[in-house]
């Protein structure tokens, strides 16, 4: 009785804070317009130049695969890489590589998608968007790194940690609801049949349920795509001038000193806790602070990586914008956030200080000498880095997942691995 009554009364504070918010908000904006405006304007800058070129082409591009069942293809091929190892069913291959190659909000949009088409249910979708939900290499290597820290060489430190947690985490959150259902995998049936041929009759199968032209399956692609961007939009915008407001209003300089016992006891600088704060709320603005902040390099590099890998409210709310009609819970998702924060940071700081007279030259990746100075704002350029790392990085999966097919002694195309 006491539990009912609880969390009844939790929902009543939680419906009247959400209007507080809001009238708080509006009041600040009106008195301070200036400001308001001026944040407004460099989020829409920041979305029409770097997030619009970034995430248009693979918001389409992921939801045509989708329509065309290259997905199906995909699931078939890679559930045995993806179902031992992070608990999802092969159709996570898919969201987990375009995530990593294209970042925020895209695994959460594809992960969405595929709760909508039933290739895989809640549970698993909550493991999936865990961890195939991350920073994109050309913002880690060249806003962070190039642009904020002015040292090309910490991208590839920010970078192999983010990636290395991201994993990492997705081979924890495996056990998260270890009971729960699972989706029946195609690949499962008909043993004696080919994987190849199990994989295209369902890419198929899967081309022909869809039934649209391709035309209109284009057109919905675009028209999809565009009312998720402006949704981002919408979300950039919102936080650029909340953050900016509580900013001007000092409410910054009031939490501070809280973060700074954390600080304290951690180790870290204390000129580390604006950072942290706006890193809270919004990623860009929370790692530009850290690499300007009056600490020790590798401690600035310790926040900006833990900062992107909890990627802030705002992300985490288009994160909710894009499951919102869906039975997908959002908290699984904000505990691997912080989870993931962690991780980074621990292993970034592993990768700061293993090598000799702490020499991370030797860790730096040749694509990352060879373009100094990406060019941020020219969406080609974005596109194909991008899409040249989603190629690579399904080509590595779908090499695992042969490799594991014969292990096991499945028929990949024709020959069948006889165990003794």
């Amino acid at each position: 009785m006491s539990l009912k009554i609880s969390r009844k009364k939790i929902s009543k504070l939680y419906q009247l804070l959400l209007p507080a918010i809001a009238v708080i908000i509006t009041v600040s904006i009106v008195k301070y317009p200036d400001d308001a405006f001026d944040a407004a304007v460099e989020g829409l800058d920041v979305w029409f130049n770097v997030v619009l070129p970034a995430l248009l082409p693979f918001f389409i591009g992921s939801q045509l695969l989708m329509g065309l069942g290259v997905v199906h293809f995909m699931g078939v091929l890679l559930e045995p890489f993806m179902r031992p190892l992070f608990n999802v069913p092969g159709v996570g291959s898919f969201v987990m590589a375009m995530g990593l190659a294209s970042g925020y909000p895209v695994g959460a949009m594809l992960t969405g998608k595929l709760v909508k088409r039933k290739l895989c249910n809640v549970r698993e979708a909550e493991r999936l968007m865990s961890f195939s939900n991350t920073a994109d290499p050309l913002f880690m290597v060249g806003a962070v790194a190039v642009g904020m820290f002015k040292d090309v060489r910490l991208g590839s430190i920010i970078a192999i940690s983010h990636y290395i947690s991201a994993i990492l985490l997705g081979i924890i959150m495996r056990f998260y609801a270890p009971k729960a259902e699972k989706t029946p995998s195609v690949a499962s049936k008909n043993v004696r049949e080919s994987i190849i041929l199990k994989a295209t009759r369902e890419l198929l199968r899967a081309r022909k349920e869809d039934n649209r032209p391709f035309g209109q399956l284009l057109g919905d692609c675009i028209k999809d795509s565009i009312n998720s961007m402006l949704l981002i939009l919408g979300f950039i915008i919102l936080f650029s001038v909340i953050i900016r407001i509580i900013t001007v209003a000092g409410f910054i300089g009031m939490i501070c000193p809280v973060i700074n016992i954390v600080l304290n006891i951690l180790g870290l600088n204390v000129s580390l806790s604006p950072a942290i704060l706006s890193g809270i709320f919004e990623i860009t603005l929370g790692t530009k602070l850290a690499s300007s902040a009056g600490a020790p390099l590798i401690q600035r590099v310790i926040i900006a990586s833990s900062i992107i890998a909890w990627s802030g409210l705002s992300v985490h709310f288009q994160v909710i914008s894009m499951v919102s009609d869906t039975d997908i819970r959002i908290a699984p998702y904000v505990f691997a956030r912080f989870l993931h924060a962690i991780l980074a940071g621990a292993i970034t700081y592993i990768l700061m200080v293993v090598p000799i007279n702490n020499n991370y030259n030797s860790l730096v990746m040749p694509v990352f000498a060879t373009v100094p100075q990406p060019n941020l704002e020219s969406w080609i350029s974005i596109f194909k880095i991008s899409t040249e790392l989603f190629l690579l990085l399904f080509i590595f999966i779908l090499f695992i997942s042969v490799i594991v097919h014969l292990l096991k002694g499945f028929e990949v195309v024709g020959f069948k691995v006889i165990k003794k």
